[in-house]
């Protein structure tokens, strides 16, 4: 698909239905996404833990595209274009590591942790290293959270920190550390990923080890329709300070939930998997806290851990998907928490999920795959995650194209 074949296909969605079929499996529709969506978007890079002291950096790839993001001398956190300023080469792998500097592996340029070129060799008189600093990548850092947007004219971020930093700030993530990582790669469209990461209608069925705690049968977004235990949460966590109320934008939601009745943690057994708590408030009963970003995040925190969720297209119907899980930095594995068991139950609901989004791609890329209806009142988020992404594909599309829209004409 070229793209006005792209545009029209948006243009055609009926509102309240999935996305027609090529926006879930044209093999162009990987790069469009990148460019119209992520590239254009604030995403969750990582968290500060990470990167604790100055020369720590974490190499990252949104798509195809390499990101660094240094801790400098001064204890900033900076993100940077991973591709050197000579021949463009990546300066670091991905993953975790540290350096008092950034060296080229392939000509040894090396730039200082604020970017700056500190020196080239065999270069001319002339040359000036102040015009070859690496390209930055537009960096917030909040509680303890990194994100980063790619495009030179991002969302405003100052409602985003306004309204959800306290929310997130109790959970103390400055004193965390990542106690595990997985990866898998799902044979599905990003979309469809995140579509299935969206909602709970499948949760009771599907997920029965996190429907222990999880309230699976909430309607809408998190609307317990007056059930008395989400009014005795609410009430309770006025008391104790903790903001629960659902704040958000279209591209960002937050919101603090009760998890089902007698259970403190999203654990297999609803207890605390982690002795050391991140949050001691209220005894550490206070439900989960979640947070998501469009396109691609969703985390949850409760007293004892953190669960992050991203979720990376590789091409039209694969994607990759990051967990990540945190407890407060002096829990010890073995002593005050079991590695595998603070996995529980987020790693089998990610394999369930694969499981699911990859049948759902496969039914998808039949002849006979019609967009149908999403329930208003079961998935509330799925239809609010794909307006958002309609709106955000057709603005560029219009962009590109030199498309007039709302009086406005937008260069090509």
């Amino acid at each position: 698909m070229d793209l006005g074949q792209i545009r029209d296909a948006i243009a055609s969605r009926q509102p309240g239905h999935s996305l027609p079929q090529a926006l879930y499996n044209d093999p162009a529709m990987v790069d469009f996404d990148l460019h119209a969506v992520y590239e254009r978007s604030w995403l969750m890079a990582g968290f500060s833990c990470e990167i604790p002291e100055p020369g720590n950096y974490t190499s990252i790839k949104i798509g195809p595209w390499p990101v660094l993001i240094v801790r400098g001398r001064d204890g900033q956190i900076r993100g940077f274009h991973n591709s050197c300023r000579h021949r463009g080469a990546v300066l670091c792998k991905e993953g975790l590591g540290k350096s008092p500097r950034i060296v080229c592996p392939y000509h040894k340029w090396t730039y200082n942790l604020d970017g700056s070129l500190l020196s080239a060799g065999r270069m001319p008189d002339d040359f000036d290293n102040s015009d070859h600093g690496l390209n930055p990548v537009r960096t917030e850092v909040m509680s303890g959270v990194i994100y980063i947007c790619l495009s030179d004219n991002p969302p405003s971020f100052d409602r985003f920190r306004a309204e959800f930093e306290p929310l997130i700030a109790p959970h103390n993530l400055e004193n965390a550390k990542v106690a595990r990582v997985e990866t898998l790669v799902e044979h599905a469209n990003w979309k469809l990923v995140l579509e299935n990461g969206r909602e709970c209608y499948h949760c009771q069925a599907s997920h029965p080890e996190l429907a222990r705690t999880f309230p699976a049968g909430f309607s809408a977004y998190f609307d317990y329709g007056g059930a008395d235990f989400a009014e005795r949460f609410e009430r309770r966590m006025a008391e104790i300070g903790l903001p629960s109320e659902g704040v958000g934008e279209d591209w960002w939601q937050a919101i603090r939930f009760p998890l089902n009745p007698g259970m403190v943690s999203m654990t297999m057994d609803g207890k605390h998997a982690v002795k050391k708590l991140m949050c001691e408030t209220g005894d550490g009963d206070i439900g989960s806290m979640r947070w998501a970003l469009e396109p691609h995040s969703f985390a949850h925190a409760t007293a004892d851990q953190v669960f992050f969720f991203s979720a990376m297209p590789i091409n039209a119907r694969e994607t990759l998907v990051t967990a990540k899980w945190l407890v407060h930095k002096d829990a010890i594995a073995g002593v005050d928490y079991d590695p595998e068991a603070i996995a529980e139950p987020w790693h089998t609901t990610n394999l369930q999920d694969k499981e699911l989004a990859e049948n759902n791609q496969d039914g998808v890329d039949s002849p006979g795959y019609i967009p149908g209806p999403y329930s208003p009142e079961a998935e509330a988020l799925v239809m609010r995650f794909v307006d958002w992404y309609c709106a955000k594909a057709m603005a560029y599309c219009d962009e590109k194209l030199g498309v007039k829209t709302g009086g406005v004409l937008h260069a090509a």
